[in-house]
């Protein structure tokens, strides 16, 4: 797959606060790009920065192989959906649509036919004379995404696009923005600091914290194989041991030698273990603990449990109704193939191999 988009060293300061520290990450044509991270990491000042809403102090940004930086905001093949949708509430939804393409001054029926076909698009070819006040949130956030997307960008940027949505439509639309990107065929690029938003989403994620980012991979691979704590922490639960390489295993002061996968890895090397909670068995193993809490979350039941020596809880997700009570004392164990260890100089090692 083509690259589109070529960010390198992209660096943004406010006064004494750095925004972005040397972001360099590329954008591949087609394809639905993911910026996750907590608040103040970056992700908004990046996205602005491809907008053309900022300029960077330091790095170049280039669109297939053009500066992208020494063009205009609104000459770029570039539109930014806001998070706020801002429809015109006056307009029909038609009338939104069109608007971009009668400040073209495109010709009457060739903004009919386009505006025809994306509503037909998002589906909402039945609602063209409503106005935004007679529509659902849901339908409100199709008429913003087919406002931007009848412009036929080359890049579409989608600013926490779903967080005015409750639940239940926030996971249609997730399903319905992935449909639309695969039909209309634009490069989509989503900021969000909802994880399974970023994961269910898109193609690729570039997990950012402190201006800088931490990861770029697949969902999957951003879920099995974190190469720094951030990641291991912040994407999805996970229970983390920090420890010594020890005997084939992780020493972890309180606990023992834990099976870690720490092959590659010397001894007496620090390191941090990351175990996933559908990874840790009950009933046996190396550690026991007491429950503390079981939670049913209608087909997996967390069950939190209180282990001599270890700071925090450990989580163990299983299938089903839990199968203990709180109070319970219970053997708890993984093997050393299901943990991720990763290196105190933040290189990963995964089942024994560098990642």
């Amino acid at each position: 797959m083509n690259t589109l988009i070529s960010i390198e060293g992209v660096s943004r300061r406010f006064g004494d606060v750095t925004a972005l520290d040397s972001v360099s990450l590329d954008i591949r044509q087609g394809e639905f790009f993911a910026l996750l991270g907590p608040s103040g990491c970056g992700k908004t000042t990046l996205l602005r920065i491809l907008a053309g809403f900022e300029e960077p102090d330091a790095g170049s940004v280039r669109l297939d192989g053009a500066d992208l930086l020494a063009v205009p905001a609104h000459r770029r093949p570039v539109n930014l959906m806001f998070q706020s949708y801002a429809l015109f509430p006056h307009m029909s939804v038609e009338k939104n649509v069109a608007y971009g393409l009668e400040r073209e001054k495109l010709p009457r029926q060739e903004i009919r036919r386009r505006v025809s076909e994306v509503l037909e698009t998002v589906g909402l070819a039945a609602h063209a004379r409503r106005r935004p006040h007679q529509l659902s949130g849901g339908q409100r956030q199709r008429v913003a995404l087919a406002r931007a997307i009848v412009k036929r960008p080359r890049l579409l940027l989608l600013d926490e696009p779903l967080s005015a949505l409750d639940k239940k439509v926030r996971a249609e639309m997730q399903l319905e923005l992935k449909r639309l990107q695969h039909d209309v065929g634009i490069t989509f690029v989503v900021v969000t600091h909802d994880q399974e938003e970023a994961m269910s989403l898109a193609d690729r994620i570039a997990v950012m914290q402190g201006g800088r980012v931490e990861q770029i991979d697949a969902p999957v691979a951003l879920y099995d194989r974190p190469r720094t704590p951030f990641v291991a922490d912040f994407i999805g639960a996970n229970n983390l041991f920090a420890g010594t390489v020890s005997g084939g295993g992780l020493e972890v002061s309180g606990l023992g030698v834990l099976p870690a996968p720490t092959a590659g890895l010397p001894e007496g090397a620090q390191a941090l273990l990351a175990v996933r909670p559908e990874r840790v068995r009950l009933g046996q193993g190396t550690l026991t603990g007491t429950v503390v809490d079981v939670s049913f979350y209608g087909g997996v039941s967390h069950v939190a449990l209180s282990v001599p020596g270890h700071g925090g809880h450990v989580l163990v997700a299983t299938q089903g109704p839990a199968r203990v009570e709180t109070g319970t004392e219970i053997e708890l164990g993984w093997d050393a193939a299901d943990g991720v260890v990763i290196a105190a100089d933040d290189a990963a090692v995964e089942n024994g191999a560098p990642v």
